[in-house]
C-alpha cells in the first residue's frame, strides 16, 4: 500500500518538532515562523510550488474554498486563527484535537537565542490553545 502525500507530510511535520521559531523564518537552519513551516511541509510533498513564499493570510486565501468541519476534519488539514478578519496564524492538524506548528514568538524573535528566551519553537498543542476563533481547510483536496 502506497503512502499518501498527506501521510508523508505528517511524518515530515513531526520531524521539525523543537526547531526554533524565527519571525519571517522559512528554513530549518534559521528557524520557522508559522507559515514558513506549513509551506515547507506542503512544498515537500508537491502540494505547493517551490516558488510559493507567503504568509498565513495567503495560505488561507489559497485554501478557503476547502473549508472542513466536524467529521470531515483530518490530520494534515490546516488550522487558521484570525485577527481583524485576516489569518494571523496557521498550524497543521497532527492527530484529532492536536496541531503542530511554529509558535510562541513574534516580531522580536529573530535568532535561536531569542527563541529560547521566548520559548518559541515548533510545538504540538491542543487545537484550542490559541482560542476558538479558527477555521480549518484541507490543502490536500480529494487525495
Amino acid at each position: 500500500m502506497a503512502i499518501t502525500r498527506r501521510e508523508l507530510a505528517l511524518k515530515y511535520l513531526w520531524h521539525w518538532l523543537g526547531t526554533p521559531y524565527s519571525y519571517g523564518g522559512d528554513d530549518s537552519l534559521e528557524g520557522w515562523d508559522c507559515s514558513g513551516m506549513v509551506i515547507e511541509v506542503l512544498q515537500s510533498v508537491g502540494i505547493l510550488p517551490h516558488t510559493f513564499d507567503e504568509r498565513a493570510q495567503d495560505l488561507y486565501i489559497r485554501y478557503k474554498d476547502n473549508l472542513v468541519e466536524g467529521d470531515k476534519i483530518r490530520p494534515g488539514d490546516l488550522v487558521f486563527w484570525f485577527e481583524s478578519g485576516r489569518a494571523r496564524h496557521v498550524m497543521m492538524i497532527y492527530k484529532h484535537g492536536y496541531v503542530i506548528g511554529a509558535c510562541g514568538g513574534g516580531k522580536k524573535t529573530k535568532t535561536t537565542k531569542d527563541a529560547i528566551r521566548d520559548n518559541a519553537f515548533v510545538k504540538m498543542r491542543p487545537i484550542g490553545y490559541d482560542g476558538d476563533g479558527y477555521k480549518i481547510c484541507d490543502p490536500f483536496g480529494d487525495e
